[in-house]
């Protein structure tokens, strides 16, 4: 089995999975050594990752004629194309501070593959001058998150002082259950003592301080979160019952109605009119983005839903007579 044993070897090795590119000749020149000689490292290298191809992640060293050098390649490695779609989410979502939010771009771009690297450096970089963060009241979501994750996991309850919507501040002991994400913001989904069975939503980037507590909680059925129901019915992160809707679309684009709410479906189409049906949670968040497709939508059931959205439709007309 091939070893690497010569400090001269491991130092080529570690520098390849920095990253760095070379060829023999610069390497002979640095090491005052011959070109014959490094090559034979460099065989050696290559030898080791063949050897131990799952262990390196299927890692091996090529040379690239149009960057004349040698290169440490592997398929875990990120594509740059992966990476960007990767970084243009992180970016768009703005859910962390600008600090973090560099940090996390310059961790990701070392584990990257070398072409076009510059170019995708100069891309990224020229998004982070115009980053906009969302604002937060916490000093680190990303700390907040891993702080609940573990909690989540340890089945432990945690105190949380929380920020309200009107500002005010509120104490809560906590079940946690699980977390999400929608619209720039991370939720914890969790189980309070006042409705223990109903699920009430925070969003963490409020949370201002979060003390883990000593006692724990078992498993129990009544607090058992599905994470992929929920996000199917719940696409607006406000808590309510499950119920059935019914409603006109005459828009453009029925997928994006479609793709917007996971459970909807079209059961009648008439020229430009779409009849769709959906299930999801009722509340506010609906309400918001049912309006927001003003006349392209007309709700057809039920009729809690056409009474709350008439009663909003009639408080914004007011604002304009």
């Amino acid at each position: 089995m091939e070893k690497i044993t010569s400090d001269r070897v491991l130092e080529i090795f570690y520098r390849l999975i920095k990253g760095e590119m070379f060829n023999s000749r610069s390497l002979a020149e640095n090491y005052n050594v011959s070109a014959k000689t490094i090559s034979r490292d460099i065989n050696r290298i290559k030898n080791f990752l063949s050897e131990h191809r799952e262990l390196m992640n299927y890692a091996e060293i090529v040379y690239s004629n149009r960057l004349k050098s040698y290169i440490l390649k592997s398929d875990e490695l990120l594509k740059n194309s992966e990476l960007f779609a990767i970084l243009k989410v992180l970016l768009g979502a703005r859910c962390f501070n600008s600090e973090d939010m560099l940090s996390i771009v310059q961790k990701l771009e070392r584990f990257t593959t070398l072409q076009n690297r510059d170019i995708l450096t100069d891309i990224v970089g020229r998004e982070m001058n115009g980053y906009s963060e969302v604002h937060s009241d916490c000093d680190s979501v990303i700390e907040n998150l891993w702080q609940i994750i573990k909690c989540i996991e340890e089945k432990r309850y945690i105190t949380v002082t929380y920020l309200k919507m009107d500002r005010s501040e509120i104490i809560r002991k906590l079940r946690p259950a699980s977390i999400m994400f929608s619209e720039y913001y991370f939720y914890l989904i969790a189980y309070d003592d006042t409705e223990p069975e109903k699920a009430k939503y925070f969003r963490i980037d409020r949370i201002r301080h979060i003390r883990e507590n000593r006692e724990f909680f078992r498993d129990d059925k009544r607090y058992k979160f599905d994470e992929s129901d929920f996000r199917k019915q719940n696409q607006f992160m406000f808590p309510g019952e499950v119920v059935r809707i019914e409603f006109e679309f005459t828009g453009l684009s029925v997928q994006a109605v479609l793709d917007r709410i996971p459970t909807a479906r079209v059961i009648r189409k008439n020229g430009r009119t779409s009849v769709i049906t959906a299930q999801v949670n009722y509340g506010r968040g609906l309400i918001m983005y049912l309006l927001s497709q003003g006349s392209w939508i007309k709700v057809l059931s039920p009729q809690m839903l056409i009474d709350d959205m008439r009663k909003e439709i009639n408080e914004m007309s007011k604002k304009y007579d």
